[in-house]
This record gives structure tokens, sequence and C-alpha cells, in this order.
């Protein structure tokens, strides 16, 4: 992900040990016990590299926790989680550097008839049909609209379906740009919420990732 963000984001990425990594306290809590195998993984990876961004930041390893689905950061920080079967990444910075930040790893493949008409608008079909073989655009678009999702959410306060938002991408320059709807701008209760959010994409290594930053107001 170091590839698609800007310098002031710290970015960790996992190695083989931090999947079964060390939690702290307030991380365990949010583990339930029931928790399988490899959700317990994917939670201790994404925990261990959360606070190791941190550290790069310069704060002391510091616990992540979870509430509202999303990742509780210490205050004056924003930051991201993802993962993905293999691969695990987050992100942190100062809210004095970015407003906001998302990101998003899957694994590069088709996805369902079913998955496809509930992420993708009318308008996205046919602009798929006109990009370049040889590459999942569907799964390209699901991973983006996570992505925007994520720096939404901390803004905002509330959860985007896939509908609520119309992506362009450009494959060229491997960018995409994603439109949210009216709607769900009219009826944010906050200032200024971001009406457009663009960031990056890589498609490799069997892996599509996703990464965009919303700068400080």
């Amino acid at each position: 992900m170091r590839d698609l963000l800007p310098s002031t984001v710290a970015v960790a990425v996992a190695g083989p040990d931090d999947w079964v990594g060390e939690l702290l306290a307030a991380e365990r809590a949010c583990l339930s016990d029931q928790a399988v195998p490899t959700r317990r993984r994917d939670f201790t990876a994404g925990r261990v590299c959360a606070r190791r961004a941190l550290t790069e930041l310069g704060l002391p390893p510091t616990a992540v926790p979870t509430a509202d689905r999303a990742p509780v950061w210490p205050a004056g920080l924003v930051g991201t989680i993802t993962h993905t079967a293999g691969y695990c990444a987050a992100a942190a910075a100062h809210v004095s550097d970015i407003r906001s930040v998302g990101m998003d790893a899957e694994q590069h493949r088709e996805i369902s008839p079913g998955v496809r008409r509930l992420v993708l608008l009318p308008e996205e079909e046919a602009d798929l049909a006109r990009l370049p073989s040889g590459i999942f655009w569907p799964i390209v678009v699901f991973s983006a609209k996570e992505t925007v999702y994520k720096v939404w959410h901390p803004v905002v306060g509330t959860w985007l379906d896939f509908q609520d938002a119309r992506l362009d991408i450009d494959p060229d320059a491997g960018t995409f740009t994603a439109r949210i709807a009216p709607a769900r701008i009219a009826e944010a209760e906050v200032d200024d919420p971001p009406a457009t959010i663009s960031g990056r994409f890589v498609v490799a290594d069997g892996l599509v990732r996703t990464a965009a930053v919303l700068p400080p107001r």
C-alpha cells in the first residue's frame, strides 16, 4: 500500500509473524471467544500492523479497538486496516496532514452475478464494458468502493451502500473517482461532507489494492 498513499501516511504490511502476534487487552476484548481461526488471524495481523504504523508516527504501542465495525484510532489520528487471504495492511496519519484515509485489498477474481448487481450501477456496467481486457474490473470497483466507504465513515459517521457512489476509473493512470449520491450528501449531519473521493489502484500479484485520502480542510 505504500505505493498508493502519500508520504504523510504511515503504512505497515503484515509479515509472516504478524498473523500470530500479540494483542493488547483492549483489542482482545473486541474479539469474540467464538471467533474462527481465520478471523482471529486477520484481526491480529491488522492490529499488529496498526500499532506498527502508529509507532512510525511517534506513538508508543497503542491499542486499536473496534467500534461501529471500524477501528478506533487515538485522538488526533486517522487510519485504516484491510485484509484478504494472505495479505494484511494498516495505515495511519495525523489529522493535521490527512482528514481521512481508506484502503482495501481483494483477490483479483471475477465476482458472482448477484454480487455484481449489488455493487455496480447500470452506468458503471456500461463503463466497464469499454475498459481494456485482462482485468476483472468489477472487483476493482468493489475494492474502490470499499475504500471510499472507509474514507467517508470517519468524516460523516454513517456507512454508504454500494449504490451510493458512482465510480469512474482511469485504467491508464491507475486512478478512480467516486461521486457520492446527492441524497447522502444532503442528509449528512456534518459540515463539508465529501462529494467526491479520489484514489489509486493497482492490480498485481493476484491482488487488487485500492487506497484514497481526503486532504485536511
